[in-house]
């Protein structure tokens, strides 16, 4: 039903992370290590994130001393419901199930599932591209991919 905001928006701090400091050449890339201190986690929590998140098929992984992680697809063509869907279950909390009642069956849980369909639809509706142009509309500038040499 309605998200936990603790997984899932790691989730999507991480791919947003990633999308903006990594993108998807092929030497782009974001290692764990940075994008945990960038996001102030520990490493070793953010590793079960990526983790669902490549088996997903929405970052690929790199291995190695100069490993890291870049998105698998275009941001444009990543949805938040892709990558909340990513994390499977745990991403979403259940009803409350010792709830019950007229009230509870006739009003609350409708509202519930009401709200829950219209966060996904709109999570649906919304892309890592989106989550982009709002970093840049907040003023975010990605560093250079390459650093500048004036050398002549």
């Amino acid at each position: 039903m309605l998200l936990r905001q603790d997984r899932a928006q790691t989730a999507i701090a991480v791919t947003l992370d990633i999308g903006f400091h990594a993108g998807r050449g092929a030497t782009d890339l974001a290692p764990a290590a940075e994008i945990a201190e960038r996001l102030g986690m520990a490493r070793r929590g953010l590793e079960p994130v990526l983790q669902s998140l490549s088996r997903a098929g929405i970052l690929d992984s790199v291995r190695g001393p100069r490993g890291g992680y870049r998105l698998a697809r275009r941001a444009r063509d990543i949805t938040l419901a892709q990558v909340l869907g990513a994390l499977g279950d745990p991403a979403l909390e259940p009803g409350e199930p010792g709830l019950s009642g007229r009230l509870q069956d006739a009003v609350v849980a409708p509202l519930w599932a009401e709200l829950d369909a219209m966060l996904r639809e709109r999570l649906g509706a919304l892309t890592l591209d989106d989550l982009l142009r709002r970093a840049a509309a907040a003023g975010l500038r990605r560093a250079a991919s390459a650093p500048l040499n004036f050398a002549i």
